[in-house]
């Protein structure tokens, strides 16, 4: 059979580009194939067969093969540098292995998936995150953990069901997660907010809050946070989690990040609480597949049933197809071997970055500068608006995140970028920072360029 069937393959491919074949089309026959190709039916079945699998066509039983989806070109995608995207990197996702794990789950969990499932999650699964959160310094048990749709449906949750110290102020960092200001805004819930720089917060500043305001939680990112890139030290987050049991304050500790953390030695939040005043919430969607909408949630055995009741007014449960083959994928060892990988990419993408902004970036312009993780911000000259910057590289094709949604109205910071590395191609990060450089550099000289013909137009 040699390589002929390859030739097939990319014929049809190109076909498929030329526009000639739609998505839903027949194609032609075996039969067809082979006397157009002149080679024998088994080299166009193997031709089929392996377009099948990479799910460009698909087949019907007596019937023959059809278009899955039209070939797209994606040519101009390298044209434009994106440090807007915050999703995981496509070129890394493990796409055929998880299609592997949902086939695997429904031939396993076939009685489960597609009836009404346990509320607080499959069992299986939670067996499964019990083991893994040990990696992160979360030592829990099955019982504790409740699957959510995504983080996002965990915070929502967090805002709007009552707490046992009966508070109802919720405290958050500037600048912080817009997803969290959302919920905050749309349930019209009270907020109280702390400065975040690189250097951390002020935590005389947070005993203030903490003693005289009625804080129901304190809304925490421990690790590479959203937009600043900023960690915890483990002495601040045990000072932290002492004056939330003083106070009676409770912490909800977003950890999305944690995965991708080199530091052996950091822990979260969680491992300094000894008296159940950590919720602690692990996302899937930034290291792994975002539409699995799969985040666990650890709770104090006091908050569980309060938790589930109002998750319940939602959804009922989460979804048990992505649920199973979540736990086959863990089970079998293919996330840790993932999480290694994915850990390097992003590092080496964050020091590029780091690099290229410390080299090109104007005076008076500065940076976070981040261990590891996603984001990294940029602070501009006060005069220069973020803005600005965002609408002049969008006509060079380079998308950046305006900051200013990330703070409470009173916080607003009108000059901070948010820069993430978690979809950009390496050998375009220091061309997406030159075209940065060189937009902040027009834009102050625009604001300090005053020439004598200006006034004597006048």
């Amino acid at each position: 059979m040699g390589l002929k069937y390859t030739e097939i393959m990319e014929e049809i491919k190109s076909r498929l580009a030329e526009g000639s074949l739609h998505a839903g089309d027949k194609l032609p026959s075996v039969r067809q194939l082979s006397e157009e190709f002149s080679c024998s039916k088994n080299t166009i079945i193997k031709a089929y067969e392996e377009l099948e699998k990479e799910h460009y066509i698909y087949s019907i039983p007596k019937s023959g093969f059809y278009v899955m989806k039209e070939f797209q070109d994606n040519a101009s995608e390298h044209d434009v540098i994106d440090f807007l995207s915050a999703g995981p990197d496509k070129n890394i996702m493990p796409y055929k292995d998880f299609q592997h794990c949902m086939n695997e789950a429904i031939e396993q969990y076939k009685g489960e998936l597609f009836t009404y499932s346990d509320q607080q999650g499959l069992y299986s699964l939670r067996v499964q995150l019990a083991k893994y959160l040990q990696n992160l310094q979360v030592f829990t048990h099955p019982e504790r953990i409740v699957i959510t749709s995504g983080s996002q449906q965990a915070l929502h949750l967090l805002i709007s069901m009552p707490f046992p110290n009966g508070k109802n102020h919720i405290l958050i960092e500037q600048p912080t997660y817009f997803g969290f200001l959302e919920s905050i805004s749309l349930q019209s819930a009270n907020a109280l907010a702390i400065e975040l720089t690189m250097e951390g917060i002020d935590l005389e500043r947070l005993e203030y809050i903490f003693r005289n305001n009625d804080i129901k939680f304190f809304y925490v990112i421990p690790r590479f946070h959203n937009p600043l890139g900023h960690s915890y030290t483990n002495k601040e987050k045990k000072k932290i989690v002492e004056l939330a049991e003083k106070y009676d304050v409770y912490i909800v500790e977003d950890d999305f990040l944690g995965d991708l953390d080199f530091n052996t030695k950091s822990d979260p939040f969680y491992s300094f609480d000894h008296s159940g005043r950590v919720i602690y919430i692990k996302s899937f969607s930034k290291v792994f597949l975002p539409g699995l909408r799969v985040a666990a949630v650890v709770l104090p055995t006091f908050l569980t049933n309060t938790f589930l009741r109002y998750k319940f007014s939602l959804d009922f449960n989460s979804s048990a197809l992505s649920q199973g083959a979540l736990e086959v994928y863990m089970k079998s060892g293919m996330f840790n071997k993932h999480l290694k990988k994915i850990k390097h990419v992003y590092k080496r993408k964050m020091d590029i970055l780091q690099e290229s902004c410390e080299l090109l970036l104007p005076d008076h312009t500065q940076f976070t500068k981040p261990t590891s993780g996603f984001y990294l911000s940029v602070i501009l000259p006060e005069h220069i608006t973020a803005k600005q910057v965002v609408h002049m590289l969008n006509e060079k094709n380079v998308f950046v995140d305006d900051a200013t949604r990330m703070f409470l109205p009173e916080y607003k910071k009108e000059n901070l970028l948010r820069l993430s590395i978690s979809q950009v191609e390496e050998n375009q990060i220091k061309a997406g920072v030159e075209r940065l450089a060189e937009c902040i550099a027009l834009l102050n000289n625009r604001k300090n360029r005053v020439t004598p013909s200006n006034f004597l137009r006048f």
